[in-house]
């Protein structure tokens, strides 16, 4: 039998929107096509919710709990890309902020010099300022970052503004 050409397997529309929905569910960072999902800890554990929750009954109390889970999660994250986002543009970075702040597989560490220093800085952002939530773990991204910082002569001035906009507060 013949098959109109919308109807057959053949069609690159015929999937659209369940690439989009996959596409959403892989998309953990909240950046269209982050191809970084499952690198690093923190990923995987929001990935791992994810493949748990879709193994659920929707209507099961464990499903609306971890859909509730993932989705605080994933605020959480956009809050803290906010704030280094903010801070970023602050320092005059208004134009590189978002290519400053994405960091994918392919990322790499600017010079391995600075991966100690880069280490000490996100530890003192951690303990001395409030721009991570209390419950957060030190996110491997925020250290490539934190490098592009140094490589900028930036960090310094970074630690100084997010001590003063995110101050730790007793």
């Amino acid at each position: 039998p013949l098959l109109s050409p919308l109807c057959s397997n053949n069609n690159p529309y015929a999937s659209f929107g369940a690439t989009l929905a996959r596409d959403e569910e892989q998309n953990l960072w909240s950046t269209p096509h982050d191809v970084t999902h499952t690198e690093a800890d923190d990923d995987r554990v929001l990935y791992n919710m994810i493949v748990v929750r879709n193994q659920l009954d929707k209507d099961s109390e464990e499903w609306q709990k971890l859909n509730y889970d993932i989705y605080t999660l994933r605020q959480t994250r956009k809050e803290v890309r906010s704030r280094w986002k903010h801070i970023l543009e602050d320092l005059g970075f208004q134009k590189e902020a978002d290519s400053l702040l994405s960091v994918t597989k392919l990322s790499i560490i600017s010079d391995s010099q600075n991966m100690g220093k880069a280490r000490d800085i996100l530890l003192k952002l951690s303990e001395e300022t409030n721009i991570f939530p209390t419950s957060w773990e030190l996110s491997e991204r925020y250290l490539f970052v934190v490098d592009r910082l140094i490589a900028l002569d930036a960090a310094d001035e970074f630690f100084k503004m997010a001590s003063i906009m995110y101050p730790k507060r007793p």
